[in-house]
C-alpha cells in the first residue's frame, strides 16, 4: 500500500497510518509533584499533627515506619512537604481528611466600618469582614472591636482560643493607640491617665457604678500648643475606653488609629486592605497571649504593685532562687514552736515551750 505523505490529504482517501504507530505519550502527562520543594506548603508530620493523627514525632514515627503514602508512594525519608488541597495523604490505609486551616488576616479597617460579622437587622452598615476577599471570609471574626469611625489594626482569625486569649483582660495582652487630642497634654493630665480613671459601667442598658481602668502607658510623640500626639497602650478594652479616659482629663480625641496589638504592629496594609500574618507575627502572637497577666515581666506586679507570694520552701533543701532567706528562716521558727500533733498555726493559743537541751557530759 502507498504511504501518504505527511499532512497529505484528499477527498474519500484516510491515512493508512493506524493509531498504535502514534507515541503512547502524545499528550502531555501529570507533573509529579515534587515533595523535596519546601516552597510547596506545609511538613507531612505538621499537616498530619493538625488533623489529630498524633503529636508531630509520633506522625514522623509513622512516616519513617512506612505507614503512610503521599499520592500513592509510601514515603519514609522527611522532611516531605505537602499541600494538603492537593496531595492525597493516605496513614495506615485511611485518607487523612484535611483539617480547617486556621487563618490570621490583619486589616487596616477604615473608617465609618462595623467591626462585626454582620449588621443589625434594619441597618445596612460595612462590616469588615466584607472588605477581606478571602476564600474562607465566611469563617472569620474579628478580635474585638474597634469603633464605628476609629481605624487601624483588627484581626480577623478563625482561631476560637487565640482570638478569646488576645481580646480577655486576664492575659493582659496590650494594644496601642495613635492618639491625636486637642490640646497641650500636661504632666497632671499624664499622671491621671496613668493612676486610672473612673468610668461609668453600663450592663443591659443600665449604669451600674463605676470602676477605675487599669493602669495605661502613655508616649509623647509630638505636641505644640494646638494639639499633642502620643502613643497609648491599655491591656483592657471598654466600650470607646480611649475617647473616654481623655474628655475625662479635658483633652478630647480628634483622630485615633490602633497601631499594634501586642507585638504585631500595623504595617505593609493600606487603609481598607488586608494580609495573612506571616509565620513570625503568628508565633509571637501566640506567645505574647500564653500567659496571664500576673505571668508577664511588664505586669503591675513587676511595676511596683502587690508582690507575689513566696512559697514555702523545705529548709533541708536549702535556699531556692527567688525565695527569700527571711521565709526560710520563719518557717524554721514555726517548726520548732509547734506543739505535738503538727499543728504550726501560732496564731491561736498559747505557744509550745521551747525544747531545752541537756549541757554535754563530761568525760574526763
Amino acid at each position: 500500500m502507498q504511504r501518504l505523505a505527511p499532512f497529505e490529504r484528499t477527498r474519500g482517501v484516510h491515512s493508512s497510518v493506524s493509531n498504535q504507530s502514534r507515541k503512547p505519550n502524545s499528550r502531555p502527562s501529570k507533573k509529579v509533584a515534587d515533595l523535596r520543594d519546601a516552597s510547596r506548603g506545609e511538613r507531612l508530620q505538621r499537616v498530619m499533627a493538625d488533623a489529630g493523627v498524633g503529636s508531630r514525632r509520633t506522625c514522623e514515627a509513622m512516616i519513617e515506619a512506612g505507614e503512610v503514602s503521599v499520592n500513592g508512594k509510601i514515603e519514609t525519608d522527611l522532611p516531605i512537604w505537602v499541600d494538603p488541597s492537593e496531595d492525597r495523604i493516605v496513614v495506615q490505609n485511611k485518607v487523612l481528611e484535611q483539617a480547617e486551616r486556621l487563618l490570621y488576616i490583619m486589616l487596616n479597617k477604615p473608617p465609618r466600618t462595623l467591626s462585626a460579622v454582620k449588621d443589625e437587622p434594619g441597618y445596612d452598615r460595612r462590616t469588615v469582614t466584607e472588605l477581606v476577599n478571602h476564600p474562607a471570609a465566611a469563617r472569620l471574626f474579628p478580635v474585638g472591636r474597634l469603633d464605628y469611625e476609629t481605624v487601624g489594626l483588627i484581626l480577623l482569625t478563625n482561631d476560637g482560643e487565640l482570638a478569646n486569649r488576645l481580646t480577655h483582660p486576664r492575659y493582659g495582652v496590650p494594644k496601642t493607640y495613635r492618639v491625636t487630642v486637642k490640646g497641650k497634654l500636661d504632666q497632671e493630665a499624664i499622671q491621671e491617665l496613668e493612676r486610672g480613671i473612673f468610668l461609668a459601667q453600663r450592663s443591659e442598658g443600665r449604669t451600674q457604678g463605676a470602676k477605675r481602668t487599669a493602669h495605661v502607658e502613655i508616649k509623647l510623640i509630638a505636641q505644640d500648643r494646638g494639639s499633642t500626639i502620643m502613643d497609648l497602650t491599655l491591656r483592657e478594652g471598654r466600650n470607646r475606653q480611649v475617647r473616654r479616659m481623655l474628655a475625662a482629663v479635658g483633652f478630647p480625641v480628634r483622630k485615633l488609629e490602633r497601631v499594634a496589638m501586642g507585638p504585631v504592629e500595623l504595617k505593609g496594609v493600606a487603609r481598607g486592605a488586608w494580609r495573612e500574618l506571616s509565620r513570625d507575627e503568628i508565633k509571637l502572637l501566640k506567645k505574647a497571649a500564653a500567659m496571664k497577666l500576673g505571668e508577664h515581666q511588664d505586669s503591675p506586679s513587676h511595676r511596683g504593685g502587690n508582690k507575689p507570694k513566696v512559697p514555702y520552701v523545705d529548709p533541708r533543701s536549702g535556699p531556692a532562687k527567688g525565695v527569700r532567706r527571711r521565709s526560710i528562716k520563719n518557717a524554721i521558727n514555726r517548726a520548732s514552736l509547734a506543739p505535738e500533733g503538727g499543728n504550726t498555726n501560732t496564731s491561736r493559743g498559747p505557744r509550745a515551750a521551747p525544747i531545752k537541751r541537756r549541757p554535754p557530759k563530761d568525760n574526763h
